[in-house]
């Protein structure tokens, strides 16, 4: 059985989500980033942590493309070109999503106070609005990002729009709002949200 750390406040929420829709069994332990459970298993102190025979692995998207792989669900062989671009969508949301909202949390609540620069988030939710119609662009057809199969950059970007939407960075495509709203309405989410 899977051991997940984190709370579902955290990307813990993503490895959560993606157990639920595996249907694969785990145990969950809401520990919060730095607790000494959290830091024992990763020296940084962030989570998620998920422990697999003992072994833990780190980084939310590390984890779910581990957990896709080894179901053979939720995600295109490696060595194909749906791969790849899946991969290239992972990379894009990471960078142009999860990033700026991560950046938004640090200058809130997580640098100290004298670091933060409140001024900061202007220029993140501009950036936020443009690469929506970016990635707007690079959907395919379909529910899901990639068309008609959901796959792991489906779940950052579920999480990302929540993430959004509780950091008051407004989501400007339909599209995505569409997306959010389907996604919200899966039993695996609202399972996984539940915890």
């Amino acid at each position: 059985m899977y051991q997940v750390i984190g709370t579902v406040k955290s990307r813990a929420a993503r490895v959560l989500w993606m157990l639920e829709e595996l249907g694969q069994p785990y145990e969950h332990i809401p520990a919060p980033p730095r607790s000494e459970g959290v830091t024992a298993l990763n020296p940084a102190g962030k989570v998620p942590v998920l422990v697999v025979n003992g072994t833990p692995i780190l980084d939310s998207t590390a984890i779910i493309q581990y957990l896709a792989d080894a179901h053979g669900a939720m995600t295109f062989s490696c060595g194909t070109l749906d791969r790849a671009r899946q991969d290239s969508l992972t990379h894009f949301l990471l960078d142009e999503f999860d990033a700026v909202l991560w950046t938004a949390a640090r200058h809130s609540f997580i640098l100290p106070p004298e670091l933060r620069q409140a001024g900061i988030k202007d220029s993140l939710k501009w950036e936020f609005a443009r690469s929506q119609k970016t990635l707007v662009a690079r959907m395919g057809g379909g529910d899901f990002l990639m068309g008609p199969v959901m796959t792991v950059p489906d779940i950052i970007l579920g999480h990302c729009l929540g993430w959004a939407q509780a950091a008051g960075f407004p989501v400007t495509e339909t599209r995505l709002d569409e997306f959010h709203d389907m996604i919200r309405a899966r039993p695996a989410w609202q399972r996984a949200m539940a915890r």
